[in-house]
């Protein structure tokens, strides 16, 4: 899968990607709401090596994304079927030197699109720590709905944490992107 946007493109990841890669996953920052720590010399190469082989959107398979930006990758996209028919979760994680830069509204907006146009899913969804005051901000540009909040609902390096649920469907992508917003 390749997806090509003004600026980016978007396809699965390719052994050449490691340095990038890790120089995201490294960061303490970007790590901080994630589901893992950050990651160092001795675990670097092993969870390289799940997100080259996540090549595929299956019912059993997350899909894992590289987002490039003049040959570097700078950004990671994650998609994978939930227990509900048709829908898919999304994750993201982008590297901290280009935030503010709209990459992430630009990548997600195109993946979006791919997953109900050409995938044929019924809703996304995207579930993060609330105390995550940019991916909140990113799902709203988006024209996701907050569906639910939920209090120390997840157990996570540590603490109990509260989540935040942001769902759309098909209809709310097309009122929030319309045909002159697209950005491919």
């Amino acid at each position: 899968m390749i997806i090509e946007t003004k600026r980016l493109s978007i396809r699965t990841f390719q052994e050449k990607d490691f340095a990038d890669t890790l120089a995201i996953y490294k960061d303490n920052e970007t790590c901080r709401y994630l589901l893992h720590d950050p990651w160092t010399s001795e675990t670097a190469q092993d969870f390289f090596k799940v997100k080259i082989s996540n090549n595929q959107l299956k019912q059993d398979q997350m899909l894992n994304l590289a987002v490039v930006s003049q040959d570097k990758v700078i950004g990671d996209l994650y998609v994978w079927y939930t227990d509900m028919r048709d829908t898919v979760e999304l994750g993201y994680s982008f590297n901290r030197a280009v935030s503010g830069n709209g990459f992430a509204t630009e990548a997600l907006q195109e993946l979006i699109h791919v997953l109900f146009e050409e995938i044929d899913i019924h809703r996304i969804q995207v579930n993060i720590d609330s105390r995550n005051s940019p991916s909140k901000k990113l799902c709203e540009r988006l024209g996701m709905r907050k569906e639910g909040y939920f209090i120390a609902d997840y157990w996570n390096k540590g603490e109990w944490t509260n989540s935040l649920v942001f769902g759309m469907l098909y209809s709310d992508f097309l009122k929030s992107v319309g045909p002159m917003n697209r950005s491919a």
